[in-house]
């Protein structure tokens, strides 16, 4: 079975056609700026050429269309007919505590997701416009919701309540709920295999570093903390949201800066992290490794603080789990940045972290980069949040 997943933004989305039987990638692509003069889509199949093309897309429901002629084309397509296409999986980021797995999406699935926009009102009505528009121009497909909040719903409840009145809780469902579910449930998963121990077994440490970035303890199969809270803009330093910091620095600021509270917010989104740290350098972590080794005061710092917080997170979810027997790194800076892992590692020397550099050098493969005496493992695991997603998809139709 072919399965189609589907990932909506506001103004892009991305899309991959995988062989459910295989579990190959046989096409995928990207449309960008939907709605905004100049939008494109980009096309890849499977050992072809990339084509890139720009065309009018003012809504989803058209950047679906030219998704689904791209995959049928004649001459560059890799289906006959959307007939081969039998089930769409759409990455959605928040289910809240509606959903604590992925589901086949009915009306009443679309309603209570829809009851969720309030928790994530950048993705969620996007995700929606998303699974709307292929239920347009694929009615008699099933469709899959796949969560990005549903594998951190096992948390116990000392772990994703805040220390707020339980009214807000009760009222507003304001709590912890975690993101980047799907791509550690898959790296935790894939870890264990590679590893041949059985998954319920371990306690598991994911660090899934990007420009958006989080950790998450999984013990025994469940995750029972994570870094990211109510929204994405708890945890780590990222590339541009500041992570964890004290709340009264944005009334401190809104009075000395005369600021609204939706500035102070654009501030914490998008103006901190790492770009703040580095004095606005860049918040992509190639650029920062660049100055770091050239010697710029402002890239060192965000480097070792970016470090520091997530070395910070590992030791509290060791103390969490009651030890831990793997760490893991995953997306674009954990996979590709042996610079940040190194910095991470050496703080976890009391966890018997010893790091073999030459493995750590490698990039692109599931591998072992602590050496054979370190007492707690250490890998590199690439995240294939698509695949996670075909499969839940799979898994259900």
């Amino acid at each position: 079975m072919n399965i189609l997943v589907i990932n909506c933004g506001s103004s892009s989305l991305k899309f991959q056609l995988i062989n459910s039987e295989s579990e190959q990638c046989i096409a995928k692509g990207l449309c960008e700026r939907i709605g905004i003069e100049g939008s494109r889509i980009t096309y890849t199949p499977a050992g072809g050429e990339k084509e890139q093309t720009v065309t009018a897309m003012p809504d989803h429901t058209e950047a679906i269309r030219l998704v689904l002629e791209a995959l049928t084309n004649e001459k560059t397509g890799v289906v006959k007919s959307l007939e081969e296409i039998g089930a769409v999986g759409h990455r959605v980021v928040h289910g809240g505590e509606k959903f604590a797995e992925s589901v086949i999406i009915d009306d009443q699935v679309l309603a209570a997701i829809e009851a969720c926009n309030e928790l994530a009102p950048l993705h969620n009505p996007a995700n929606l416009i998303g699974i709307d528009a292929c239920r347009k121009l694929m009615p008699g497909t099933p469709m899959v919701a796949v969560f990005d909040t549903a594998f951190h719903q096992t948390m116990p409840e000392e772990a994703y309540m805040y220390g707020l009145p339980v009214e807000y809780y009760e009222k507003y469902k304001i709590r912890r709920y975690g993101f980047h579910g799907t791509s550690h449930s898959y790296v935790s998963r894939r870890a264990a295999e590679v590893l041949r121990v059985p998954y319920e077994a371990l306690k598991t440490i994911v660090c899934h570093l990007g420009n958006g970035a989080s950790v998450s303890a999984v013990k025994n199969g469940r995750c029972v903390d994570t870094s990211m809270g109510l929204t994405p803009l708890e945890g780590l330093i990222m590339g541009t949201r500041c992570g964890d910091i004290d709340p009264a620095i944005m009334e401190f600021l809104a009075h000395k800066e005369n600021k609204s509270i939706d500035e102070i917010m654009n501030i914490l989104n998008k103006k901190s992290g790492v770009l703040g740290l580095s004095n606005y350098l860049s918040s992509d972590f190639r650029d920062l490794e660049d100055g770091y080794h050239k010697g710029d005061a402002y890239a060192i710092c965000a480097m070792k603080t970016f470090a520091y917080r997530v070395a910070k997170y590992i030791g509290a979810y060791a103390a969490a789990m009651n030890g831990v027997d793997l760490i893991c790194f995953t997306a674009g800076v954990g996979e590709n940045s042996p610079l940040v892992r190194t910095l991470v590692c050496e703080y976890l020397g009391y966890l018997g972290v010893a790091v073999d550099q030459e493995a750590n050098g490698k990039r692109g493969e599931d591998i072992v980069i602590s050496t054979p005496d370190s007492r707690t493992k250490v890998m590199v695991v690439p995240t294939n949040e698509e695949l996670a997603i075909a499969r839940e998809t799979v898994r259900l139709v």
